[in-house]
């Protein structure tokens, strides 16, 4: 048997005549943890949707266990033993954490109590927690991508293919993660991880290829690779002396204060923060998964409403401000950017067009609207005599104007 699990020779995939990858060779040992690094747009996340059967080669050939396959959809990869743990979760947000994990591997009669029994022990044993019977749409991004990993897990893969799978995971879940994957080579499941962290790869990999602007580069062992050769192979270019040479010694002189947070409260996720954020800085806020940080800026933004008592103090431009809805505030100039592009960033059906103007339409519309009904707009009747219905003035039912002139 060959100690190559799964090889692309010559993959090209073209959009609209574009190359996303252009001849790229790629070769997964058997039990092996191998990273895929490159640059936004390098050609990784299409490299690996061709093996898990998401999108089809252009032109070129991929082999699994020596055989040629080409893979049309996941679950035709699934039957290859090649399963994707993808960026944006593929869950379905209506159903529960058990009924996700054994989603197409349905017995004819399911009993409801021994799916989460089973999905229950299943979670434990990979020191996830997250319960069973929670509705998936309800769960934080980190929760949702330990179901997808567990999902993966489930479904016995011979290869996982991991798309930035701790991007939301916090240190002590990124631990368990990589204890996971390690025990996954154990039992002879190949991986392929994909991360903007290069430590990771460092520290997990053991080998790593690199990729740059749709095409192969190099692909070594990791104990051959440090932090300056790979980003060198990822732009084509050392840049360690160009960004990274001088370190800054000076803090850019803060501007007028924009924003201040004073005391901000919404139970039980924000309590008490106060920040400043100034005029031409950039301000970082940090914290652990569920400490905060995105509902804080999502009550700013009036995406959320903080406590009605003893809820704190939004000033801008320094005056206390509070938005029930996001409209006024973008109107004042907050624009928020959601950390989940899929549900809550834009609207999948639309065109790109649309989505970016569809704010802007709005505005328009109601513009015109309010100079529409400005225009029709009919002043006050000057001469008005009231009838009532037996004749008769006094207060009634019939009215009886003249129009203003």
């Amino acid at each position: 048997m060959s100690d190559i699990i799964l090889a692309l020779r010559n993959a090209t995939k073209l959009y609209a005549g574009v190359a996303a990858i252009e001849n790229v060779d790629f070769e997964l040992r058997r039990g092996e943890i191998h990273a895929l690094v490159g640059e936004n747009g390098a050609g990784k996340s299409t490299l690996t949707k061709v093996m898990a059967g998401v999108v089809t080669l252009t032109s070129g050939t991929m082999q699994v266990d020596g055989v040629e396959a080409a893979p049309r959809t996941p679950l035709e990869a699934r039957h290859l033993g090649i399963a994707m743990v993808f960026q944006e979760n593929s869950l379905v947000p209506t159903m529960t954490v058990a009924q996700n994990l054994f989603l197409g591997q349905e017995r004819f009669y399911n009993r409801l109590r021994g799916i989460y029994i089973a999905a229950q022990q299943f979670l434990q044993s990979l020191n996830f927690d997250v319960t069973p019977t929670a509705t998936v749409g309800l769960l934080g991004a980190a929760k949702k991508q330990m179901v997808e990993i567990a999902r993966a897990v489930l479904h016995e893969a011979k290869v996982i293919i991991f798309d930035e799978p701790t991007a939301t995971l916090t240190p002590e879940e990124k631990k368990y993660f990589f204890d996971l994957v390690r025990d996954l080579k154990r039992r002879g499941v190949s991986i392929v991880f994909i991360s903007h962290a290069l430590e990771e790869a460092l520290i997990l990999a053991d080998r790593i290829t690199i990729l740059r602007d749709g095409k192969h580069v190099v692909t070594d062992d990791a104990v051959n690779f440090d932090r300056a050769r790979i980003v060198q192979a990822m732009v084509g270019r050392d840049l360690s002396n160009t960004l990274y040479g001088t370190r800054k010694s000076t803090v850019r002189p803060a501007g007028a204060r924009v924003l201040t947070v004073q005391n901000l409260k919404m139970a039980p996720m924000v309590r008490n923060n106060s920040l400043s954020v100034f005029a031409g800085q950039i301000t970082g806020v940090f914290g652990l998964v569920g400490a905060g940080r995105t509902e804080t800026f999502k009550v700013v933004a009036g995406v959320l409403k903080r406590d009605f008592f003893h809820g704190g103090e939004v000033i801008l431009h320094g005056k206390p401000v509070r938005y029930r809805v996001p409209a006024p505030a973008v109107r004042a100039g907050i624009a928020y950017v959601t950390e989940d592009r899929k549900v809550e960033g834009f609207f999948e059906t639309m065109s790109v067009a649309r989505n970016i103007y569809l704010g802007l339409a709005y505005t328009i519309i109601v513009a015109l609207m309010t100079v529409v009904i400005g225009t029709l707009f009919l002043r006050e009747p000057k001469d008005v005599k009231i009838w009532s219905e037996v004749g008769g003035e006094g207060p009634g039912m019939v009215t009886e104007a003249t129009p203003a002139e």
